[in-house]
This record gives structure tokens, sequence and C-alpha cells, in this order.
């Protein structure tokens, strides 16, 4: 293992921040992969942790394939997760929505760009995020759709779904986006847990990520063959929203069953305790999401769920 800064940030009245990378293996930049972008993505960073342990074991074994160079950076913004703000601590900036960046741009733009020179040669590119609204998913494999997609490769992670996104203006200034636009096959991981660490999705995504990189050749490595993921669109999914603003209780949760009329969730009146309103489920299916604050807003996307093929 090679640990080194691969891009570093320079601070006129205290430390440079240096973002750090691990090298594996010798090579061809056959793999690159990025844990925590904003200051509460913990989770994304513990698994980052916990692949760097695996493959410093696999390595100092043999098991990093000749010829094949692995990059794992756990996180590019140790700022703000010392700070413990989910963007950028001055101006709540958001890395990842800063690429491929500008080194004479705003701060948050050029870390983006020192980040991206380092990592936009390797031939795949995983990234393992959260999502703009706080809650826990299925684990899964997301996807842009750029026209150079390729959910046949998305399926290798054996996890049990690959989501692809149509990109939207905002998705444009994304790593994963970019990456895709510079020939890096990206994918992007989501699983249970942003600000606090859920064990079982963390050692499902390592696998997955270990699955991977076995299969393409990179690491000798044995593990379970994981599930054959079925494909998903971003509009297969249906979203549930909130009617009136106020304390949030759920009663599913990602992976549960769930039929037309099921209540998915009350909403009680924060000062008299009443409940003011009952969620119903739209559709049969399976819940995908679940909103995981205390409090919503009205209007606020709390369930997406997979509807069932008869529908």
């Amino acid at each position: 293992m090679r640990k080194e800064a691969v891009f570093t940030l320079s601070n006129l009245y205290r430390d440079d921040m240096n973002i750090y990378g691990y090298h594996f293996g010798k090579g061809d930049k056959s793999a690159c992969i990025i844990g925590a972008c904003r200051g509460n993505e913990i989770q994304q960073l513990y698994i980052c942790s916990q692949l760097i342990r695996q493959l410093k074991d696999l390595e100092e074994r043999g098991a990093i394939v000749k010829g094949k160079e692995i990059l794992v950076i756990p996180t590019m913004n140790t700022s703000s997760i010392n700070l413990g703000k989910r963007f950028w601590s001055a101006d709540d900036s958001d890395i990842n929505r800063s690429f491929p960046g500008d080194m004479e741009g705003e701060t948050t733009k050029r870390i983006a760009a020192g980040i991206f020179h380092a990592v936009k040669e390797y031939s795949y590119g995983i990234q393992f995020t959260s999502f703009y609204i706080p809650g826990n998913f299925i684990p899964h494999v997301r996807m842009m759709d750029t026209g150079r997609q390729n959910p046949s490769l998305a399926n290798l992670f054996g996890l049990p779904y690959v989501v692809i996104r149509e990109a939207k203006p905002i998705d444009k200034v994304t790593l994963n986006y970019n990456w895709q636009l510079n020939n890096t096959n990206a994918f992007s991981i989501y699983t249970s847990g942003t600000d606090k660490i859920d064990e079982p999705s963390a050692k499902m995504a390592v696998a997955s990520v270990l699955r991977f990189l076995t299969r393409m050749g990179m690491i000798r490595y044995t593990s379970h063959s994981g599930y054959i993921a079925s494909v998903l669109r971003e509009h297969d999914l249906a979203s549930v929203r909130t009617d009136c603003a106020g304390i949030y209780r759920p009663h599913f949760e990602p992976g549960q069953e769930v039929r037309r009329g099921d209540v998915l969730a009350e909403i009680f009146d924060p000062m008299e305790g009443e409940i003011i309103s009952q969620i119903l489920a739209p559709a049969e299916g399976i819940v995908f999401f679940a909103h995981a604050q205390p409090l919503v807003m009205e209007g606020a996307i709390i369930y997406k769920i997979i509807r069932r093929l008869h529908q």
C-alpha cells in the first residue's frame, strides 16, 4: 500500500488540507474508489476504510493482479467532517455539484478540479454517496443515463438493484456524470445509512466492490456470488409525498413489501400530539427508499416504492 496526498488545498491561517489516496498494486489505472464527498457521509467514509483494510491484506498476500492499480480516496472533505457539516463550511456549497471543477474558481471547484485530475484516467470509477433527501435505501448501484452507461457491468457488483437515472442539469456537475463523459465506467453505490454507520449494509457494500474487482480481473478473491440485479429506471419508482408538515412516524422500512392502501406513515401535530395525516401506499410493491428524519415538511418525499409489473 502506498499513501499519498492526491490534492492539497493551501490555507493561509491553518494547516493545509490534504486529501489522501491509498494505492494498491502497480500498473494500469484500473479502478478508483471514492468515499465521503460531504461532511456527514460517515457511512461512506467507514466503507472505504474497510475496503482499504481488506485491500491492504490482499496486497500483502499477493492477491492484487500484476499490472493493475487500485486507488481508494476515503474522503475529499475532511474539513466538513471535522466540523460536522454536510456541505463546505464557508459557503454551504457541495463538492459533488462542482465537477469537473476549476482551479481558478471557488474553493469547492478547486477541490473538485484537483480530485478529477487525479482520478479521471481510471477505467472504472466507484463512488459511495448519499441521497439529497435524508433516508435509507435498499443497497443498489446507480448510473447516469449519458448514453455511455453499461448496466451489464453494474450487475457484476451483485447488489439487488441497478437504477438508471436520466441526467438532469444539476446532475451534469457531479463526479459520476463527468467520469462517464471522460470514458470512465462510473458507478454510484447507495447503502442504508449516511451520518450513522449501518454495519450490515456496509459489509454488503465492501463485498460488492471486492466482487466487482474480482470479476474484472483486478484481484484474486473468493466471495459469495451476490444477487442477480434487477435493472430499474428512475420512473419505475413511485414517489410518496406528505400532505402536511409535522412529526413523522414510519411503519415500513426498505425491502419490505406493501399493498395499495397500506398505512406507510403517520404524521402528528408537533404541539398537540394528534394524528393529522395517514400516508397510504399508492401502489403494491417493495419499499426502495424510506425517509429517516423525525420531522417532515409538506410535499416532502418520504418513500419510493418499486411498483409491481402488473400495475
